[in-house]
């Protein structure tokens, strides 16, 4: 290939890269404005389709792919991991029958299941009680704890716990915005000795 080819073919690859990826703008800040208009802005979001790149971490080791999700705010969802352009793993959840090929075990089963749903659809939280701590939002139910940033409105981090004593961590960082909605597009879930990381690519918001 000649040098000019080279860098066509370069400089197409950049710009197809670049297209791909969340829109990284100023960040605007609500800070002032009502919690509740700000949520109820949400409240409207029935489902998310998501493309991303995902690792798994257990024990050290390490397994890396790129996903397509599409979820609804009920959990019912659908996701196909791939790697090296091969399907690897599928996993579907309706109504609370979760499938999936290869089989995977419970740990696994619940980051990719209520784990999902609950740090993508943060906003829809009940029987919360309200308080201000550090520059942070924070809402705590008996079963959950998120913070809210206060000036970008977007989670920080978020604790999830379970009857049979499972305790689920989510980090969020690196805000982004599609479709003129801002949310965190990189996102660490954390049980026991499991670990999933989401960098997520595209979304987009379905009302």
């Amino acid at each position: 290939m000649s040098r000019h080819a080279s860098k066509l073919f370069f400089l197409s690859l950049v710009f197809f890269l670049a297209a791909c990826a969340p829109k990284r703008m100023a960040m605007p800040s609500y800070e002032g404005r009502a919690f509740s208009d700000v949520l109820a802005e949400r409240r409207g979001i029935s489902g998310i389709d998501a493309k991303l790149a995902i690792l798994f971490e257990k024990n050290g080791s390490e397994i890396r792919g790129d996903a397509a999700l599409d979820i609804s705010r009920s959990g019912d969802l659908s996701l196909r991991v791939y790697s090296l352009g091969f399907l690897a793993m599928e996993l579907t959840s309706r109504d609370g029958r979760v499938k999936s090929d290869p089989p995977l075990d419970s740990g696994k089963k619940l980051i990719l299941t209520e784990g999902l749903r609950d740090c993508l659809f943060w906003w829809d939280m009940k029987d919360y009680v309200f308080s201000e701590e550090n520059g942070y939002y924070l809402l705590k139910s008996p079963d959950r704890e998120l913070w809210i940033d206060k000036k970008t409105f977007l989670p920080n981090r978020q604790t999830m716990r379970f009857e049979d004593g499972k305790v689920l961590n989510i980090y969020y960082s690196e805000p982004a915005n599609d479709d003129d909605i801002w949310y965190q597009s990189k996102i660490r879930i954390e049980l026991s000795r499991y670990a999933v990381t989401l960098t997520i690519k595209k979304m987009t918001f379905k009302s």
